[in-house]
């Protein structure tokens, strides 16, 4: 089957949102499965206040008061309770998303974010829209606020995740455990050795990527100031986004904490983050769904620092549950816990096959082959 008109709707709250939805347009794109697709974030159909709550408030939050993030993810982590109260608040605060829904009128929506599902869902329930409804869950547990009564398919990352939306009531035929989308660049193989010589890296070292960008001052040169009391020799790569301040700060930290074994190479804005995951053996930092995803589909050991309380909390669980990481709680010690596990080269082998065995980077396309199926 093939579409006229797709519109997939993501939320600017975290990254991860966003680059799910690109990743099922490009699929859509790839495979010739619509003449037209949209890519809408819906925070940008929202009033100002309203978009800066969303999503500046859980950025400034997830940096200076996760705590605050973790109660209040268990607070509304309660299945079909308060939605008229949700629902009634998000309506007042999106009334030119449901124009411009009405005005568009797409055959299908694929949302990667719960707030829009909620508001088709309810467009849905008054025949205010007769387009189809795809939900795909960006994280590896499901959560209260994307359950919605009114949809044709639920996309999430595992089998465990799809038994517990089973037991809170959505039909099992309804459920496809396709993985977490990301960008079709990761499904292609690329050799570690050229993705080092073609970055600089040294090709015989030990090479971590760490994104930075999740990481108040403080934690972050406090990672730096630890990795430079390793043993074994490694290179350290520091994604900094557009963020040349944060870029400034790693360097300098880096020049502090200066080690015969240890090298540290910040990089700014980079569309090649495939690339530096090929080449790296270790990633070090938050485990987001859509970077684990992307982690795994390379194939790398994982060493959770840090996780914000709420869905990186679970997220992590999995990770460690599975045999793809270990978590450092205690900055500190991440130097010393990261030369343990080099010390043993089988444990981290292991780790590496676990991710690639849990990986699945074809889940875009996945989604679109299914969704082309009704």
């Amino acid at each position: 089957m093939m579409f006229n008109n797709v519109l997939i709707l993501s939320a600017s709250a975290g990254a991860g949102h966003i680059r799910a939805a690109q990743a099922i347009e490009q699929a859509f794109q790839q495979l010739g499965a619509a003449q037209n697709v949209r890519h809408i974030d819906t925070l940008q159909y929202t009033n100002k206040l309203f978009r800066k709550l969303y999503s500046q408030g859980y950025i400034e939050a997830a940096n200076n008061a996760p705590e605050v993030l973790g109660w209040l993810y268990d607070q509304t982590d309660r299945p079909w309770k308060n939605e008229r109260i949700r629902l009634a608040f998000d309506k007042l605060n999106t009334g030119r998303f449901i124009r411009m829904m009405k005005q568009y009128q797409p055959e299908i929506v694929v949302c990667t974010h719960f707030l829009p599902a909620e508001i088709i869902s309810w467009l849905k329930a008054k025949g205010k829209i007769s387009s189809k409804q795809a939900i795909v869950v960006t994280d590896f547990d499901i959560h209260a606020l994307w359950l919605c009564h009114h949809y044709e398919r639920y996309f999430v990352a595992l089998e465990e995740t799809a038994e517990h939306l089973r037991l809170l009531g959505i039909p099992q035929g309804k459920i496809t455990v396709s993985g977490i989308p990301i960008d079709p660049l990761f499904a292609t193989p690329k050799d570690p050795l050229q993705m080092r010589h073609k970055h600089g890296l040294d090709p015989d070292c030990t090479t971590m990527l760490v994104s930075a960008g999740g990481f108040g001052v403080g934690p972050l040169e406090h990672m730096i100031e630890s990795l430079g009391t390793m043993r074994h020799r490694a290179q350290v790569v520091v994604l900094c986004g557009r963020n040349p301040e944060l870029k400034e700060r790693v360097e300098q930290q880096a020049l502090r904490s200066a080690s015969a074994n240890v090298s540290v190479h910040a990089l700014g804005f980079t569309t090649q983050v495939d690339e530096l995951m090929a080449a790296s053996d270790l990633l070090l930092g938050k485990p987001g769904g859509l970077t684990t995803s992307e982690a795994l589909a390379r194939g790398l050991g994982f060493v959770i620092v840090n996780p914000i309380p709420g869905q990186e909390e679970r997220n992590s669980d999995h990770l460690l549950e599975q045999g793809v990481a270990i978590r450092c709680n205690n900055l500190p010690v991440l130097g010393w816990k990261i030369d343990r596990l080099l010390d043993d080269p089988a444990r981290l082998a292991g780790m590496r096959q676990h991710a690639r065995r849990l990986a699945q980077p074809n889940a875009a396309q996945a989604i679109v082959r299914k969704l082309m199926e009704a």
